[in-house]
């Protein structure tokens, strides 16, 4: 009876593990046929373009004749471009701009939509300047911003003050494109940290208001070492689509005055379908794909964004 009950339990177990089996390669059969339409469209308009792209990187590329091996000339050339580092230099500084800006605008936004404006309808609007396209924003800045015409230059001049050529002069160009951009995305962030405000336990500050602590004191030792995997979420996508910002500048000032807003997309957009140098400008955009694949390396690994201290 032992001998024959170990044998019918083991063919069960081998019974009931082979269903198992079977349900799982039938999930995962499932799952593969709903990420299919996903999986094809990043292989066909991300994976194919970028090895392509770096194929070209090595070549000279004019679309009128067939590419022309060159090696590393492209990336030789690039090195001493005074062009390239001017184009990137303005990007960074666009870069910190916005992102210390909206970041930290965000931040109050998720604060007091968590603690003062639980309107759904308030919180709502913060949204509205996102679903607008980047070209519209540019554009109805521009003519607000515009020197001779604009409501803020005339608010300006009817202050007393002189009128500001935002889009005009080298100093204004790029700080005021970094605004623009502020504007446009600081309720889509302010929504990324106000859902990781929702996920800290309130046991949490009630914990800290009976130890005593102060609003400044519960900010900095407990909202933000919780937010910290959401913070780092949110700079990571900002600084990759900051790095990458393009329509504004060509809808408003093309690079000028004299470089002063050439970032580096609009300078890649130049080469390829202005110059028609393709090959250098794929070189360009590998640059720039190593270059934000650092960044947010690094963002990740400082901010411990794969770690919750709610853990």
């Amino acid at each position: 009876m032992t001998t024959s009950t170990i044998v019918l339990g083991r063919r069960g177990a081998t019974r009931d593990g082979g269903v198992r089996t079977r349900r799982t390669r039938s999930d995962i059969k499932i799952a593969l046929l709903f990420i299919a339409p996903a999986l094809i469209g990043l292989i066909l308009f991300y994976f194919v373009p970028t090895i392509r792209g770096l194929y070209l990187s090595f070549t000279e590329y004019s679309v009128l004749d067939d590419p022309t091996w060159v090696g590393t000339a492209n990336y030789e050339r690039l090195a001493q471009d005074p062009l390239f580092w001017n184009a990137l230099g303005v990007t960074v500084q666009y870069v910190v701009i916005n992102i210390v800006l909206q970041t930290a605008i965000a931040l109050g936004l998720a604060l007091l939509m968590q603690h003062v404006a639980r309107s759904t309808a308030v919180r709502g609007m913060l949204l509205m300047p996102y679903l607008m396209a980047n070209v519209i924003a540019a554009l109805l800045w521009f003519w607000m911003l515009d020197y001779q015409l604009g409501i803020v230059n005339n608010i300006i001049e009817w202050l007393g003050l002189p009128r500001v050529a935002f889009f005009g002069s080298a100093e204004w160009a790029i700080p005021t494109q970094a605004l623009i951009n502020t504007w446009r995305h600081m309720g889509y962030t302010a929504l990324l940290l106000f859902a990781g405000l929702q996920a800290i336990p309130g046991t949490v500050y009630e914990a800290a208001k009976l130890d005593g602590a102060n609003p400044f004191q519960t900010f900095g030792r407990i909202t933000l070492p919780l937010l910290r995997p959401v913070i780092a979420l949110v700079l990571v996508l900002t600084v990759t689509g900051s790095f990458q910002v393009f329509d504004t500048v060509a809808v408003t000032t093309q690079g000028g005055p004299v470089n002063a807003s050439r970032v580096i997309q609009y300078y890649i957009f130049q080469k390829a379908f202005t110059q028609l140098e393709f090959g250098y400008a794929s070189a360009l955009a590998m640059i720039l794909f190593i270059i934000l694949a650092i960044v947010a390396f690094v963002q990740m690994k400082l901010l411990r964004g794969n770690e919750s201290d709610l853990a």
